[in-house]
């Protein structure tokens, strides 16, 4: 069993041992709807007896989207605190690996194919180098893979809450906006779905960019993030096409600091629910420009590649990957 548990929603799959690349059985559920991880798992092993008339797993491995200390780990966005070895009592399994939602995500880029990889620019992968992962969604996650002599360490990180960098006199704006609202400004302010709604914000509110009727009536009718990056893609309203160019200026930025910081000739691979969603921008000039755009060392980022991960489901297939390994595998917890 793997699962991919966020402050949204709790991703479980059902994988055969001889096929850990795709799931047999799966199901989400809205994470804010239940008190806690455990009866969501409770719910889920009911429904593969009923419904797909399999046995019980023998391991669990779930990807949480927060710090994960050992055997214990904590919902970033939910009052949630989940124990391995409760959960390995109460399910009556032989073991359950807790895994950062990301690090989990950077335990299946080794195993991911030709076909579930969109490359974005710069040259080919280098093996045995580091490698990044990084996705923007309902936060902004990231994870490193450093190579070792028997494959690659994956090292967690909750570097999407670390301070914002502007970089361009409209950055400078929107920083002392979003300091307004919320004191300290992270990166996943800017980078993520509520990012790009804070980014639009502050285009309406600061810069006096205009919000048709029609656009305000749609945004509250709907998920404004969905509704700002649609309409920025088909370029029907001039606020929702800027705010589209900030959010993947500022996510190129983002991920080639990333790429500097551990030389990544591995390539950097984007994850989450919204680069996939974005291609079309993502590809158009401004992410690639930005993950560039680094000095005297823009020449070495010109040949980092940068993937978008197309395989659907990243996070289970790293879960499912780790929780089969006979030892715990590295960069189960967070340093």
């Amino acid at each position: 069993m793997a699962g991919d548990i966020g402050g949204t929603n709790s991703r479980l799959a059902l994988f055969d041992s001889e096929n850990l690349s795709q799931p047999v059985f799966t199901r989400i559920y809205p994470s804010g709807e239940y008190e806690s991880l455990g009866v969501i798992l409770d719910r889920f092993l009911d429904e593969v007896r009923r419904d797909f008339g399999a046995g019980l797993p023998r391991r669990a491995g779930l990807g949480i989207a927060g710090p994960v200390e050992g055997s214990h780990a904590v919902v970033t966005n939910l009052p949630w605190r989940v124990d391995a070895d409760q959960l390995v009592a109460r399910l009556g399994m032989e073991k359950v690996v807790l895994l950062n939602d990301f690090a989990a995500v950077a335990h299946a880029v080794p195993a991911l194919g030709p076909g579930d990889l969109h490359q974005l620019g710069g040259g080919p992968p280098q093996p045995g180098h580091p490698m990044v992962v990084l996705g923007a969604g309902t936060g902004l996650g990231q994870g490193f893979l450093i190579p070792m002599e028997n494959g690659f360490r994956v090292v967690s990180s909750e570097g999407g809450h670390s301070d914002y960098p502007p970089r361009t006199p409209q950055e400078i704006r929107l920083l002392a906006y979003l300091s307004g609202k919320f004191g300290r400004v992270s990166c996943e302010r800017v980078v993520s779905g509520p990012g790009l709604v804070n980014i639009y914000g502050f285009l309406k509110e600061e810069e006096g960019m205009e919000e048709s009727p029609d656009l305000a009536r749609e945004i509250s009718l709907g998920d404004p993030a969905a509704v700002i990056s649609r309409r920025g893609l088909e370029g029907v309203d001039p606020i929702c096409d800027r705010a589209l160019d900030l959010f993947c200026s500022g996510y190129g930025s983002l991920a080639g600091n990333l790429a500097l910081t551990v030389l990544a000739k591995g390539g950097v691979y984007l994850a989450g629910g919204i680069a996939a969603k974005i291609l079309p921008r993502l590809e158009s000039g401004g992410f690639r420009h930005s993950f560039e755009n680094k000095g005297r060392f823009g020449g070495f980022l010109q040949t980092v590649p940068v993937f978008l991960i197309t395989q659907p489901q990243p996070g289970l297939m790293g879960a499912a990957l780790a929780a089969s390994r006979d030892e715990p595998p590295p960069g189960t917890h967070a340093f």
